[in-house]
């Protein structure tokens, strides 16, 4: 494994936000949903495509505390710019379980 500085890991901006709607993304050539996360005040309402299909349901996913990378240059997905990356582990049949915070926090809370 290679080692980073915390220069480095500073340079990602790790923030949670809130699921404010989620629906299938149709056009996805895998399995995902558009989800628009809110990211508080200073930063907004940002769109992502995820591919969290196998554990989770768009109308399960709204009002969901997630961490995001928001300081990736946006990203073209089919018809979908999409804005941040939503972070997940993948479990032992490859599915994505979301990357959350166990208590509340302000939207935009970076990780540290």
């Amino acid at each position: 494994m290679e080692t980073i500085s915390f220069d480095d890991f500073m340079k990602v901006e790790l923030r949670v936000g809130r699921v404010v709607s989620a629906a299938v993304f149709a056009e996805a050539r895998k399995p995902a949903y558009v989800l628009h996360v809110d990211f508080g005040e200073k930063l907004g309402i940002k769109k992502s495509s995820a591919q969290i299909t196998g554990l989770y349901r768009p109308e399960d996913l709204v009002g969901k505390l997630v961490v995001a990378v928001v300081n990736f240059p946006r990203k073209q997905v089919g018809p979908l710019m999409s804005e941040c990356l939503v972070t997940g582990f993948h479990n032992e049949h490859g599915e994505v379980a979301l990357c959350v915070p166990d208590q509340a926090v302000p939207l935009g809370t970076r990780l540290l």
